[in-house]
């Protein structure tokens, strides 16, 4: 299988919210044949599913738990323009294995991510 191009301001990545990462786990592999990468007791990421993405541990209640990340290689203008076009970060960049992100939200209150591995 072929990784697919990591261009910028493309849907790169999805990522959910779970409160128990081995039944998640069983469910997806179960169902749908998917492969899972631990990083830590409270991530794991998937891939075999046309989109790779990731199950993030809460205690919080789920409402709606899809997170969609972007990517761009310089996190910074993209994050200046967001904040041009009247978007509100919702979390600072922050650093992560494999990268930095941050997380804002739309002008709808939709909030998604933005990610690079620079």
């Amino acid at each position: 299988m072929s990784k697919m191009k990591i261009t910028d301001n493309h849907i790169n990545y999805v990522e959910f919210k779970a409160k128990d990462l081995e039944k998640i786990k069983e469910f997806y592999s179960a169902v749908f044949n998917w492969t899972f990468t631990d990083y830590g007791p409270d991530y794991v990421a998937f891939s075999d599913s046309g989109l790779e993405g990731g199950f993030e541990k809460s205690e919080d209640e789920i409402i709606n738990g899809a997170l969609v990340v972007l990517y761009h290689k310089n996190l910074e203008p993209i994050k200046n323009k967001i904040l041009e076009c009247k978007g509100t970060i919702s979390k600072d960049v922050f650093s992560f294995p494999g990268g930095r992100r941050f997380q804002f939200l739309d002008p709808a209150g939709n909030e998604l991510a933005v990610w690079s591995d620079k």
